[in-house]
């Protein structure tokens, strides 16, 4: 991946130090305040568009950003090899971990959906996680989280083993694209304030703790402590949210989430799900129980995933074949795991229904064949939509 990015990036740099086009449309991309836009402007204005000056100030300017990975915790499904199961480093969050911590990215990985204690005490294993005799960190640790008391739990719980958090990002769980992280009761505004609050409580408490841990392990230990960051994403739609969220609460920053899904040059989603997206109304919009984690996760009407499956369902054909196995967690009746969304599982749970069809009566029979029927394959559905942009044959199960 880094090899692609910097190859795509020395070639974007050229494209602007040699195409006046390029370069203003460029710049029309740009914030208004942003430096390096009033720096190129200055050239457009001035009449510099000499290849060389614009590249110089392009190479001192310009640099790409971290190429950043994000680790699903809770998906760390068992692995097998002829029926034997592998090692739990052969898992597949930690077999993720793994070949991050072993490439020559410097940059971070984002962990997300919940607390695994396991994994999180795997990354002890991996010097780049650790800081070196300068202090530096050269793979960062960023963490999803709900709410400062979690942020605090699961921050010291790595700083006990010498671990530094670099980022908590709060996701808003309310109004984000796909799963539902709400929680009970409590906004963003508020979670985001006590964060404002007690910032210095939560450095304080990890550096303490990952200084004695270091020490313990004869490491370097940082004087003082690292540079940590507070975000948040989700639930943002304009600027002026943006604006309020950085100041009111002195954040970092922001990310908007689901709205970039509608823009071409920062996500791949095919064309009939982005005017899909674009055209919906407020009532097109629900709370789903379609995720096969068992977490509530937020749909649109009339995508094509939610089509195809009601399609397999009118013909008595529930359930995907499972290509993927990526969310194959359940051990109710396979040692090595089924998803609640493959017709594996949901057959034997439409069969064991079906044999108390007669004592259930016709509304609660219904209704229990809806739940189980409704789990829809994630791994595909997710991807298809970059696989339709791209122009790239799918196999198998739509």
């Amino acid at each position: 991946m880094e090899t692609i990015v910097k190859s795509k990036f020395d070639n974007f740099k050229n494209e602007l130090s040699e195409s006046k086009t390029a370069l203003e449309n460029y710049i029309a991309m740009l914030p208004n305040k942003s430096e390096l836009r009033e720096g190129l402007q200055h050239f457009i204005d001035k009449g510099i568009t000499t290849k060389e000056i614009v590249r110089s100030y392009l190479e001192e300017k310009l640099v790409p950003g971290e190429i950043d990975v994000n680790i699903m915790t809770k998906v760390d499904k068992d692995n097998f090899i002829k029926n034997e199961q592998l090692p739990i480093e052969f898992n597949d969050a930690h077999a993720s971990l793994r070949g991050f911590a072993n490439s020559n990215l410097k940059s971070s990985v984002a962990l997300s959906a919940g607390m695994n204690p396991r994994l999180y005490s795997y990354f002890e294993n991996f010097k780049d996680f650790y800081p070196d005799k300068n202090a530096v960190l050269q793979k960062k640790i960023i963490l999803k989280v709900s709410d400062f008391r979690s942020a605090l739990i699961q921050g010291n719980f790595l700083a006990k083993k010498g671990l530094w958090v670099s980022e908590y990002r709060i996701e808003s769980g309310l109004n984000c694209g796909g799963h539902a992280f709400a929680t009970e009761g409590f906004l963003l505004g508020p979670i985001l304030a006590e964060f404002k609050e007690k910032k210095e409580q939560l450095i304080k408490s990890a550096h303490e703790l990952m200084a004695k841990a270091l020490s313990q392990k004869e490491m370097p230990v940082p004087q003082k402590p690292l540079e940590l960051k507070i975000t948040a994403q989700g639930g943002v739609g304009t600027a002026e949210e943006h604006n309020f969220l950085l100041e009111e609460f002195e954040l970092d920053s922001v990310g908007w989430g689901s709205p970039f899904l509608l823009v071409p040059e920062a996500t791949s989603v095919d064309k009939h799900t982005r005017e899909l997206m674009a055209k919906a109304k407020e009532d097109d919009f629900y709370l789903s129980n379609i995720s096969p984690l068992g977490i509530p996760f937020n749909s649109v009407k009339g995508f094509t995933n939610e089509i195809w499956k009601q399609k397999r369902i009118n013909e008595n054909k529930a359930g995907s074949s499972c290509p993927k196995r990526l969310l194959a967690l359940s051990k109710e009746y396979d040692v090595e795991g089924t998803c609640t969304a493959s017709k594996k599982y949901q057959d034997i749970k439409l069969e064991e229904l079906e044999k108390r069809k007669s004592e259930l009566p016709e509304v609660q029979y219904d209704k229990i064949k809806s739940k189980i029927t409704e789990k829809a394959c994630l791994c595909v559905g997710l991807v298809n939509a970059a696989y339709l942009e791209n122009n790239i044959e799918i196999k198998g199960q739509q």
